[in-house]
């Protein structure tokens, strides 16, 4: 078994995080298998070396170790512009100058919805090409959207696509990405985004096991789907429960969830948080 935790350095970690690398890390003990970290920083106008810093020592707070070097995705870049190319290439992606504020308003729904795929049906396919030339003329920002009813031609159908799940409804599962619509890849700005970057990443380390919070399940659709596109090996997925925070909802960075450099700085010792997380 090989595992792997796989943080955004553009923040502290909360429990949220620290749960999800304790699952991972023991499972990976208990199978006297792998344990592989992560960093991914493709967005370099969000992360900080600093929270890189503090992530790691985090972890070494938790008690947990891993394999180096570790796997920065700011270090893999060409490579996931080498996939959007073939992408691309192959008539898979199209332009999307529309904001996700925009696809919102257009479905009538909150832009400050806390789903953070429930945009991506309303993308509705390529702009007009004299549109597309014409916002591309002047400069515009877009994203690199996924053409389901391409990828749906190329690949003869979704039905084909499995996966085993082990935690959230365990069985075999059935790639559904219509729910999701046309996600982005990639964006003019940073290039390839987490979706793309995550699938390409487990099958370079060869990671056997996915284990991540069960807010990633719908996502697990699309990846099928890339997977199959790159010829990409698909491993087993654990979609664990989420940590909630007091009022119920689950943890964020942007809520502003308490970290575990806070809960430290107020007396928390790791053996008690671990002990609390029910390792």
């Amino acid at each position: 078994m090989i595992t792997r935790f796989a943080p955004s350095p553009t923040g502290g970690l909360h429990k949220g995080h620290a749960f999800s690398a304790l699952t991972a890390w023991t499972a990976a003990r208990a199978a006297e298998g792998r344990f592989l970290l992560r960093i991914e920083d493709t967005d370099f106008t969000r992360c900080r070396p600093e929270h890189e810093e503090a992530i790691l020592d985090d972890l070494s707070w938790l008690g947990l170790d891993w394999e180096t070097p570790i796997r920065r995705q700011s270090d893999h870049r060409a490579e996931y512009a080498a996939a959007l190319e073939d992408l691309r290439d192959r008539g898979l992606l199209y332009r999307c100058f529309r904001t996700r504020k925009e696809l919102m308003t257009t479905a009538g729904m909150a832009p400050h919805g806390d789903d953070p795929v429930d945009a991506q049906a309303f993308a509705h396919g390529p702009h007009d090409p004299a549109e597309e030339a014409e916002r591309l003329a002047r400069g515009e920002a877009f994203a690199w959207r996924l053409s389901l009813d391409r990828a749906h031609q190329v690949l003869g159908g979704f039905g084909a696509l499995t996966w085993v799940e082990e935690i959230h409804r365990p069985g075999l599962h059935t790639a559904r990405p219509e729910r999701l619509g046309d996600m982005v890849l990639g964006r003019k700005d940073i290039g390839a985004g987490y979706v793309l970057a995550a699938v390409i990443d487990d099958a370079a380390q060869g990671v056997t096991h996915v284990i991540r919070g069960e807010d990633l399940v719908e996502v697990t659709s699309v990846q099928r789907v890339l997977q199959a596109l790159l010829g990409l090996p698909t491993p087993v997925y654990r979609h664990h429960p989420l940590i909630l925070g007091p009022d119920g909802l689950r943890l964020a960075k942007r809520d502003r969830s308490a970290t575990l450099a806070d809960m430290r700085a107020s007396g928390v010792g790791a053996a008690d948080l671990r002990a609390e997380l029910g390792f």
